[in-house]
C-alpha cells in the first residue's frame, strides 16, 4: 500500500533518516521508538506535508515527488497538537475534511461520534474542547476518510477509558482490511493492537 525507499531526511542540527526504507501493507502497522527519534517527522514526510532532502514515497503506483496533490488525497494525516483549526468548531472541520477527501463516507459520523461520545462537543468551538477531545475529533475524520493510507500519531494519548476501549475495536477492524493501511506511531505497540508490521526507529 505504502512504499517508503531510500528516505533521508534531515532538521538543521538534528540528521534523523539516512535512506530508511519500508512497505507498510494493508491493515494495520506500527512505528515505534523513543521520544525525539522522528516517529512525528516520519508521519508528516508519508503524509506529503514536508519534503525529504532524498528518497521516494508511493501509494497505489501515485509517487509524492511526481503527484503530490494526488498523493496527498491518498492520505490521512493531522499533527494532534495542531492549532490551526482552532477557531472553527468541530462540525465544521468534519465538514471541511468530507468536502478534501473524494471518498469521505459521511455515513460513518454518527456511529463514530457515538462511539467517541463527541455529541455534547460537535458545535464548540475546537479550542474550547480538550486534548482528547480535539484527538477524537481528529480520529472520527480519520475513520471517515476512506484513504488508501492513515497515518495516526499515538492516537491513545489523552483519552479516557471508553473512548480507548472504541478505539481499539475499531482498530480491530482495521486490521482486516485489504485496501487500507494503517500505520501508528507510539513509544511501543500500544496494548490490544495487534500490528501486521513493526517498524522500530
Amino acid at each position: 500500500m505504502l512504499s517508503v525507499e531510500d528516505l533521508c531526511f534531515s532538521w538543521p542540527q538534528q540528521p534523523l533518516f539516512e535512506q530508511l526504507s519500508f512497505q507498510v501493507p494493508a491493515g494495520v502497522s506500527v512505528v515505534v521508538g523513543d521520544d525525539g527519534v522522528g516517529k512525528s517527522t516520519l508521519l508528516a514526510l508519508l503524509a506529503g506535508a514536508i519534503q525529504p532532502q532524498s528518497g521516494r514515497l508511493v501509494i497505489d503506483g501515485i509517487k509524492c515527488d511526481e503527484h503530490p496533490g494526488t498523493y496527498r488525497h491518498k492520505v490521512f494525516w493531522i499533527d494532534p497538537q495542531t492549532d490551526i483549526h482552532n477557531a472553527i468548531t468541530a462540525n465544521e472541520f468534519l465538514k471541511s475534511q468530507s468536502e478534501h477527501f473524494p471518498h469521505f463516507d459521511t455515513r460513518r459520523f454518527a456511529p463514530l461520534v457515538q462511539g467517541f461520545s463527541l455529541e455534547p462537543h460537535l458545535a464548540k468551538p475546537l479550542y474550547m474542547l480538550s486534548t482528547g477531545s480535539r484527538r477524537k475529533v481528529w480520529w472520527v475524520a480519520a475513520f471517515a476518510a476512506n484513504t488508501p493510507v492513515v497515518l495516526l500519531d499515538q492516537p491513545f494519548a489523552a483519552l479516557d477509558g471508553p473512548s480507548s476501549r472504541f478505539l481499539c475495536d475499531l482498530l480491530d477492524e482495521a486490521s482486516g482490511h485489504t485496501d487500507r493501511a494503517w500505520l501508528l506511531a507510539d513509544h511501543s505497540v500500544p496494548k490490544g493492537v495487534n500490528p501486521k508490521v513493526v517498524i522500530g526507529l
